[in-house]
Protein backbone atom coordinates (compact mmCIF):
# COMPACT_ATOMS: atom_id res chain seq x y z
CA UNK A 1 0.00 0.00 0.00
CA UNK A 2 1.31 3.56 -1.12
CA UNK A 3 0.85 5.90 1.88
CA UNK A 4 2.46 9.17 2.55
CA UNK A 5 4.98 9.49 5.07
CA UNK A 6 4.17 12.59 7.54
CA UNK A 7 7.18 14.46 9.35
CA UNK A 8 6.68 15.54 13.04
CA UNK A 9 5.70 18.85 12.07
CA UNK A 10 3.56 17.61 9.33
CA UNK A 11 2.06 16.20 12.07
CA UNK A 12 1.48 19.16 14.73
CA UNK A 13 -0.05 20.73 11.04
CA UNK A 14 -2.48 18.37 10.45
CA UNK A 15 -3.71 17.64 14.13
CA UNK A 16 -3.54 20.82 15.38
CA UNK A 17 -1.65 19.45 18.23
CA UNK A 18 1.63 21.30 19.93
CA UNK A 19 4.88 19.43 19.28
CA UNK A 20 4.67 17.99 22.69
CA UNK A 21 1.74 16.16 22.71
CA UNK A 22 2.52 15.25 18.73
CA UNK A 23 5.50 12.98 20.58
CA UNK A 24 3.39 11.94 23.65
CA UNK A 25 1.29 10.48 20.86
CA UNK A 26 4.47 8.34 19.75
CA UNK A 27 5.47 7.49 23.45
CA UNK A 28 1.87 6.65 24.32
CA UNK A 29 1.60 4.49 21.12
CA UNK A 30 -1.40 6.60 19.59
CA UNK A 31 0.91 6.84 16.88
CA UNK A 32 4.28 4.77 15.65
CA UNK A 33 7.13 6.39 13.49
CA UNK A 34 9.52 4.63 11.68
CA UNK A 35 13.27 6.50 11.59
CA UNK A 36 14.28 4.95 8.42
CA UNK A 37 14.25 8.04 6.69
CA UNK A 38 16.00 9.83 8.95
CA UNK A 39 13.91 12.06 11.26
CA UNK A 40 10.58 9.81 12.79
CA UNK A 41 7.62 10.02 10.18
CA UNK A 42 4.29 7.93 10.61
CA UNK A 43 2.32 6.98 7.60
CA UNK A 44 -0.42 9.41 6.84
CA UNK A 45 -3.44 6.31 6.54
CA UNK A 46 -2.20 6.35 10.80
CA UNK A 47 -4.56 9.29 10.98
CA UNK A 48 -8.39 9.88 10.26
CA UNK A 49 -9.86 13.29 10.37
CA UNK A 50 -7.05 14.70 12.01
CA UNK A 51 -6.65 12.10 14.95
CA UNK A 52 -4.69 8.92 15.26
CA UNK A 53 -7.20 5.75 14.32
CA UNK A 54 -8.42 4.89 17.84
CA UNK A 55 -8.07 1.45 17.39
CA UNK A 56 -4.42 1.72 16.28
CA UNK A 57 -2.80 1.73 19.83
CA UNK A 58 -4.07 -1.30 21.35
CA UNK A 59 -3.13 -2.98 18.09
CA UNK A 60 0.84 -1.39 17.70
CA UNK A 61 0.73 -2.73 21.87
CA UNK A 62 -0.25 -6.21 20.47
CA UNK A 63 2.47 -6.09 17.78
CA UNK A 64 5.31 -4.90 20.50
CA UNK A 65 4.28 -7.64 22.77
CA UNK A 66 4.97 -10.01 20.18
CA UNK A 67 8.47 -8.57 19.29
CA UNK A 68 7.64 -6.10 16.25
CA UNK A 69 9.98 -3.49 16.19
CA UNK A 70 8.36 -0.19 15.05
CA UNK A 71 9.16 -0.58 11.68
CA UNK A 72 8.37 -4.20 11.35
CA UNK A 73 4.94 -3.10 13.18
CA UNK A 74 4.24 -0.60 10.18
CA UNK A 75 5.35 -3.07 7.48
CA UNK A 76 2.59 -5.51 8.86
CA UNK A 77 0.05 -2.84 9.80
CA UNK A 78 0.32 -1.25 5.64
CA UNK A 79 0.82 -4.96 4.30
CA UNK A 80 -1.68 -7.25 2.53
CA UNK A 81 -2.74 -9.61 5.21
CA UNK A 82 -4.34 -12.37 3.29
CA UNK A 83 -6.02 -13.55 6.13
CA UNK A 84 -8.02 -10.21 6.73
CA UNK A 85 -8.37 -9.55 2.79
CA UNK A 86 -6.75 -6.14 3.07
CA UNK A 87 -4.02 -4.54 4.52
CA UNK A 88 -4.75 -4.48 8.21
CA UNK A 89 -4.65 -0.50 8.66
CA UNK A 90 -7.39 -1.04 6.24
CA UNK A 91 -9.24 -3.17 8.44
CA UNK A 92 -8.37 -1.05 11.12
CA UNK A 93 -9.94 2.10 9.38
CA UNK A 94 -13.21 0.08 8.31
CA UNK A 95 -13.75 -0.69 12.54
CA UNK A 96 -12.62 -4.17 12.11
CA UNK A 97 -10.49 -3.89 15.19
CA UNK A 98 -10.94 -7.73 16.83
CA UNK A 99 -10.27 -9.20 13.75
CA UNK A 100 -7.03 -7.31 13.39
CA UNK A 101 -5.91 -7.57 16.72
CA UNK A 102 -6.73 -11.82 16.71
CA UNK A 103 -4.84 -11.82 13.33
CA UNK A 104 -1.64 -9.93 15.25
CA UNK A 105 -2.01 -12.11 18.71
CA UNK A 106 -1.14 -14.84 16.67
CA UNK A 107 1.81 -13.88 15.11
CA UNK A 108 3.49 -13.75 18.81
Amino acid sequence: MSTDWLSLPELVELTGEPLGRVRRMLDEHQLIASRRFGAPRVPSVFLMDGSPISALRGTIIVLQDAGFSDDEAIDWLLAPEDSIGVAPIDALRQGRKSEVRRVAQSLA
